[in-house]
C-alpha cells in the first residue's frame, strides 16, 4: 500500500517572495526560515496596512492608535482611561499624551467617572462624534482595498485566525514597544573546567 501521506515539502506555505536585494544588490534575499514565521509575516502585513491606513487618514491627521480610542470611546461612552489603554494594549505612559492630544482637539473629553471619583471617565464631544463619523467612511475605503487584495472571503479567514490568536503569548497589557524592549532570555552560565595546576601537567 502506498503512503500517501504529505510529506513538509508538500505542505510547507510557499515562502514570501523576494522583494529587496542583498547588500551588494546583485541577488534577492534568502528569507529562509522567516518566509513561514507567523509573526514575521504578521509584522509585515502590519507594516504593510498600517502604510495604507496612515495614507488614507492624512488628511484628518489621524494615527491608528488615535482612530482606535475614538472608536472604542464612541461605542464605550464612559469607561474609564484605564480600561480603555487595556482594551487597546497601550501602557499607561503612552495612553496619557495619545489621550491628551484627542482632548486638545476638542474630540474626547474626561469626566470624573460616576462610581470612582478618582478615576476619569472617558467621551466623545460633538465634534469627536462626527469626525468619527467621516472617519468611519475612510475606514471603509481602507477595508476595501485590504479584501481587494485577499478577496472578501480571504479577510474574513484572516480576521477569524486572527482573533484565534487573542491572548496567545501572555501578552496582555503590553505594547509593541514593551514587546521590543524586552530583553532577551539570560544565557545558561557555561561550568568552567579547572585550571591545570603543575601536578596536572
Amino acid at each position: 500500500m502506498t503512503d500517501r501521506r504529505p510529506t513538509r515539502r508538500a505542505t510547507a506555505a510557499a515562502p514570501i517572495p523576494p522583494t529587496t536585494t542583498g547588500p551588494e544588490g546583485d541577488g534577492p534575499i534568502d528569507y529562509g526560515l522567516l518566509g513561514e514565521s507567523v509573526g514575521f509575516l504578521l509584522k509585515r502585513a502590519q507594516m504593510a496596512v498600517f502604510a495604507d491606513f496612515i495614507a488614507t487618514f492624512a488628511t484628518a491627521d489621524l494615527r491608528p492608535a488615535q482612530f482606535s480610542v475614538l472608536v472604542i470611546v464612541g461605542r464605550n461612552p464612559g469607561l474609564k482611561q484605564s480600561q480603555v489603554s487595556a482594551a487597546l494594549s497601550i501602557k499607561r505612559t503612552n495612553f496619557v499624551p495619545l489621550l491628551d492630544s484627542l482632548e486638545d482637539r476638542g474630540l474626547v473629553k474626561r469626566k470624573m467617572a460616576a462610581t470612582d471619583r478618582r478615576s476619569h471617565a472617558l467621551h466623545l464631544t460633538a465634534k469627536g462624534t462626527a469626525l468619527l463619523k467621516e472617519l468611519t467612511a475612510l475606514w471603509e475605503q481602507h477595508e476595501r482595498r485590504i479584501a481587494d487584495k485577499l478577496g472578501a472571503d480571504g479577510r474574513s479567514q484572516l480576521l477569524a485566525l486572527l482573533n484565534g490568536l487573542d491572548g496567545f503569548g501572555g501578552g496582555d497589557g503590553l505594547d509593541e514597544a514593551d514587546l521590543a524592549e524586552m530583553p532577551p532570555p539570560a544565557a545558561k552560565p557555561r561550568g568552567r573546567r579547572p585550571a591545570k595546576t603543575p601536578e596536572s601537567v
